[in-house]
């Protein structure tokens, strides 16, 4: 039975892609220390931060702010915290993971340092499972977790969220005050 609901969830997620006219970037996602930056450089949607390492922050956008949910397209990253992240690789990098690489980084005012970085095995520092916890979500959210998409609720209350985002250690005075 776990495999046909594996198989139901990727076909479900390949639909979507066909219905919202996501394409399949031919480009290889590079990422290391100097893909993450500074949240406040990044735009912000609803509660968390997008920016794309492929320069297509606009498909990025489209998908971060539709109310029907889609793909995100490859270079996608998708950020609720300064110190976890999600980039979107290129089709068929990850079946088990709809293609995201997820990352825990050490953020200082000297930039980012990549902790731990994987698909299925990512865990962070608190002990979760990246992919434990973002594979709840339904299907036609790409693995994004927001309230109502299908996720367990995180212990960590949305003020406390915007005091961490603000805290970021790598954002100067003048990104602050934007």
């Amino acid at each position: 039975m776990g495999q046909f609901k594996k198989f139901i969830r990727v076909a479900a997620v390949a639909l979507i892609a066909a219905s919202t006219g996501a394409s399949a970037s031919a480009k290889t996602v590079e990422v290391d220390a100097n893909s993450f930056k500074c949240m406040a450089e990044m735009e912000k949607v609803r509660h968390f931060f997008v920016d794309n390492l492929l320069g297509d922050l606009d498909a990025t956008l489209a998908v971060a702010r539709s109310k029907k949910g889609g793909v995100y397209p490859a270079g996608s990253v998708v950020q609720l915290v300064p110190t976890e992240v999600m980039v979107k690789r290129e089709a068929g990098w990850s079946p088990r993971t709809q293609d995201w690489e997820f990352f825990e980084i050490d953020v200082s005012a000297t930039g980012s340092e990549i902790r731990v970085r994987g698909t299925d095995k990512a865990v962070n520092k608190f002990g979760g499972n990246c992919l434990e916890c973002h594979e709840r979500a339904r299907p036609k959210w790409d693995m994004i977790c927001e309230k109502g998409h299908g996720c367990l609720p995180i212990p960590v209350s949305r003020k406390q969220i915007a005091m961490l985002q603000q805290a970021d250690p790598r954002c100067g005075a003048a990104a602050k005050a934007k």
